[in-house]
C-alpha cells in the first residue's frame, strides 16, 4: 500500500511539473529564461502583463484577485509560513506555546516551530492548505522549510527537515495544490521528486546557487530572488542566473510591485 501511495504521489508530481510548463507555452528549457514571474506582498498590487507566474500572500490576498489572474491565464500562488509563526497573522493564537522556538533573527514577530511536531502543526497548516485551495489558487510557496540549519530552539536534524517537507508536499498535492521547495535547496537532491519547483533567495549574493542544480536538470522551474540591499550589481547576477539556469529578478526586502527582473 505505501509503495503504491508513493508511485501516486510520483505521478502527481510529475502531472504538476507539466502543468506549470504549460503556462509558459512549453516545457521549461534548462535555463528557464522563458520564466516570467511576479512576487508581491505589501503596497498596491501591480502585476506585470507578461507575469506567467504571480506570488501572493495567502491571507492578505482576496479570492476575487486570485480569480481575476487566473482568468488572465496566470498561475497564482499562495504564500504562507510553514516554519516559523508569525504574531499578526489571523490564526496565530491557534499555534500551541510548546512548538513556538527562538525568534527568527531579522524578522520582529517571527519565531521558528518544531516542525517535529505535526500532530500539534499539521491541523494549522492544513487548514492554510485548505484556505488556499479555497481562494483559487494554483499552488503553494511555503517558506522555512530550512528550520534545521537555523538557531530555532529545537533539536532539528537533516531528517526532520526531509520529513516535514515530504509530508507538507503531499499534503499539497492532495488537495490538487502545486508546491515549491522554498529555499533547503541543500536537500534539492532528496526533495526535487516532491516538489514542483524551487525558490531561492539570495543564492547569488551568498555563493550557492550551484545547489538548485537537481531541480533544472529535471526540467523544473527555478525561480530566484536577489535583494538590492545585499548590493549585488544587476549584471552580475544575470550572468550567474544564465550560468544555473535560473529565472532572476532583483527586489526590494520588503517584497512591493518594484522589481528589476533578468528578463527585461
Amino acid at each position: 500500500m505505501r509503495r503504491l501511495t508513493r508511485i501516486v504521489l510520483l505521478l502527481t508530481a510529475a502531472l504538476f511539473t507539466t502543468l506549470l510548463s504549460a503556462s509558459a507555452g512549453s516545457r521549461p528549457s534548462r535555463t528557464t529564461d522563458n520564466l516570467r514571474w511576479h512576487i508581491q506582498f505589501t503596497g498596491p498590487l501591480v502585476v506585470p502583463r507578461d507575469a506567467q507566474y504571480v506570488f501572493l500572500d495567502l491571507f492578505e490576498t482576496e479570492a476575487s484577485v486570485v480569480s481575476r489572474l487566473t482568468q488572465q491565464g496566470k498561475r497564482v500562488i499562495c504564500y504562507l509560513n510553514a516554519g516559523a509563526w508569525e504574531d499578526w497573522r489571523p490564526d496565530a493564537t491557534v499555534y500551541p506555546q510548546e512548538i513556538l522556538g527562538k525568534p527568527y533573527e531579522g524578522w520582529p514577530g517571527e519565531r521558528w516551530v518544531d516542525i517535529r511536531r505535526l500532530d500539534l502543526l499539521a491541523p494549522i497548516l492544513q487548514a492554510r492548505l485548505d484556505l488556499c485551495r479555497a481562494k483559487g489558487f494554483f499552488g503553494v510557496d511555503p517558506d522555512n522549510l530550512n528550520g534545521f540549519l537555523n538557531d530555532t530552539g529545537f533539536p532539528l536534524t537533516a531528517d526532520d527537515q526531509l520529513r516535514f517537507n515530504r509530508w507538507l508536499a503531499a499534503e499539497a498535492h492532495a488537495r490538487g495544490l502545486a508546491i515549491g521547495l522554498k529555499n533547503d535547496a541543500e536537500q534539492a537532491a532528496e526533495l526535487v521528486t516532491d516538489f514542483d519547483w524551487i525558490l531561492v533567495e539570495s543564492c547569488v549574493a551568498d555563493g550557492w546557487c550551484a545547489l538548485t542544480t537537481p531541480f533544472r536538470q529535471a526540467g523544473k522551474p527555478v525561480f530566484a530572488i536577489e535583494y538590492v540591499e545585499r548590493g549585488i550589481p544587476k549584471a552580475h547576477i544575470c550572468r550567474v542566473a544564465q550560468r544555473y539556469g535560473l529565472s532572476a529578478q532583483l527586489k526590494r526586502r520588503e517584497l512591493d510591485a518594484w522589481s528589476k527582473p533578468c528578463w527585461r
